[in-house]
């Protein structure tokens, strides 16, 4: 397992999260690992889940259909 660089990449929350600070991932692209995904509650001290380009679009497809 890779560690992935906290200071690669710039993290994005979803346009459809709110600004109440709620239940709401962050997403940033890993160079060569595939997407880092972290919890915007943590501020960046929590884990950090890294998961392939596949397995992300499968999520994503599953999740908006």
């Amino acid at each position: 397992m890779t560690t992935p660089d906290p200071h690669h990449h710039a993290w994005r929350k979803s346009s459809y999260s709110s600004g109440n600070g709620g239940s709401c991932l962050e997403t940033r692209p890993e160079r060569h690992h595939g997407i880092a995904v972290r919890d915007s509650k943590e501020h960046g001290a929590g884990p950090i889940l890294t998961i392939s380009h596949d397995a992300w679009r499968a999520f994503i497809d599953m999740a908006t259909s």
